[in-house]
């Protein structure tokens, strides 16, 4: 990669890099980091070189950069909030008809032991987390599969483990269907995303087999010991949607009590994955075979977003006939909740660090703003250039950091943007510094290794386990996958 110039850094990029370090000191005590940011967007503001003469003037300037920073953000991230926005209401609808839980039922076949509970378990939860987002996954899978899983012997623990480094691990740090993620750290690392994802894929699942591995070598000891001990049958865990699950989530039934199947609900359990497998399929193809009519980035996101939204209609009335009419909106209502309440945090986050690269920056200070993040990134590369450990070390241990906040996401735009600087600078492959940061970021927040993430909570809570208790299993699987992606990460740049 062609190394840039270095630049002269002004007042802008050290208060750039002052506030990025306010950051760090709040992610290390467990503060949130939306204030720092839309502080730093103002004082960027106030420190542009503009054509606007005097004090007031250049404060109003700086009071609408903060705006327009905000909507930079939004924008980015809005086909991704409407996305995920309509598959959650699609498996509202489905739920609605009791296609929800038939879609996942027949895996309840191939839990003839508690090791085939296991990883009957954990796919099942891939798979649907990739669809739909791990936490109506973790509802819909949880729910239908757990009881199944224990009565085979699978302890509660190993339950929790299986849908937790499944689906809030390997499948929303990869995200390979939605590109939520990739999406978020891709716009702040300056690369495509469907550069991006084939690098989150691959540490993902990196990280994810080593992780499942030895978490499966320290269950079997444990059930060999008598330390962790099977389910009595006369006293099995009848798991429910977990409290912490917020509104925004889809509900699931209990099994038993669960509500009544309308008659085309095997219609539509049959119908519904395989129609989005088979999209996932044909995106996949012609990637590979016919790159002419391959379908990436906004294209992907269309297809996946309107097939949810006219599925989301025919199982609308399918459950409800004409009422349909009215009651769709209560599906598209939670969707759409669920959606904001996760990118909320995070647009101020990413308004701040989306300035750090010179075409966002650009686009809301004016032209000929630079990209300050770039320009540090620029510098500081110069010195550590050729000391790739440092930097694939370095930004794992940044993801693990930002991770820390519990929620994964609000560091992506760090990680990206440190990535693209740093990358840059040492004239590196950013797609994979990029890949790694967020694999690390999600994986610690989003989560599998913060106890007061909603991820783990949540499927802590779903498996009647202590969430202190799970993080405590995964602390050594998970932090040995990550050391393994980084050196991989190495050979890779």
């Amino acid at each position: 990669m062609e190394q840039i110039e270095q630049v002269q850094l002004t007042a802008s990029h050290w208060t750039f890099l002052l506030v990025i370090l306010t950051i760090f000191i709040s992610i290390g005590l467990r503060k949130g980091v939306i204030i720092p940011s839309l502080v730093g967007i103002f004082l960027l503001g106030l420190l542009a070189d503009t054509s606007h003469s005097g004090a007031l003037n250049q404060s109003i300037f700086a009071t609408q950069v903060v705006f327009k920073a905000l909507l930079n953000a939004g924008s980015e991230l809005l086909d991704i909030m409407m996305v995920i926005a309509l598959m959650v209401a699609m498996l509202k609808s489905l739920e609605q008809l009791g296609a929800d839980r038939m879609m996942v039922a027949p895996m309840q076949k191939l839990m003839i032991g508690p090791w085939t509970a296991f990883f009957s378990l954990g796919i099942t939860m891939y798979i649907a987390a990739a669809f739909f987002w791990p936490t109506p996954a973790v509802a819909l899978v949880g729910t239908v599969l757990i009881p199944v899983a224990m009565r085979v012997g699978l302890p509660a623990m190993g339950a929790a483990m299986a849908v937790n480094l499944f689906g809030h691990g390997m499948a929303l740090s990869a995200d390979p269907v939605i590109q939520g993620a990739s999406r978020l750290t891709a716009a702040a690392a300056g690369v495509e995303t469907t550069t991006l994802v084939p690098y989150t894929m691959l540490f993902s699942l990196t990280v994810g087999v080593v992780a499942v591995t030895l978490a499966v070598w320290g269950l079997r000891r444990d059930m060999r010991s008598g330390v962790l001990k099977a389910p009595e049958a006369d006293n099995l865990f009848v798991p429910e949607a977990p409290k912490s699950v917020n509104a925004a989530a889809v509900q699931a039934h209990t099994t038993s009590e669960a509500a009544g199947t309308s008659r085309y609900a095997r219609l539509f359990a049959v119908v519904v994955p395989t129609i989005l497998i088979s999209i996932a399929a044909l995106m996949i193809y012609r990637a590979l075979f016919q790159p002419e009519q391959a379908i990436r980035g906004g294209d992907a996101t269309a297809l996946l977003g309107g097939t949810a939204t006219l599925l989301l209609v025919l199982s609308s009335f399918a459950a409800h006939g004409h009422h349909a009419l009215d009651s769709i909106s209560s599906s598209i209502r939670e969707g759409f909740f669920f959606a904001i309440k996760i990118f909320a945090p995070i647009i101020p986050i990413a308004g701040f660090f989306l300035l750090g690269h010179p075409e966002h920056a650009e686009s809301v200070i004016g032209v000929g703003s630079t990209g300050y993040l770039f320009d540090i990134g620029n510098n500081i590369g110069g010195f550590i250039e050729g000391n790739i450990f440092l930097l694939a070390f370095g930004m794992a241990f940044i993801g693990l950091l930002t991770g820390m906040d519990g929620s994964g996401f609000s560091g992506l735009p760090l990680v990206g943007s440190l990535s693209g600087a740093l990358g840059i600078g040492a004239g590196v492959n950013v797609n994979v510094l990029a890949a790694l940061g967020q694999v690390a970021a999600i994986f610690a927040g989003g989560g599998t290794l913060a106890a007061w993430a909603f991820g783990v909570a949540a499927d802590a809570g779903i498996s009647g386990v202590n969430p202190a208790s799970l993080v405590r299993r995964n602390l050594i699987p998970v932090l040995s996958g990550i050391v393994v992606a980084a050196f991989l990460a190495i050979i890779l740049m």
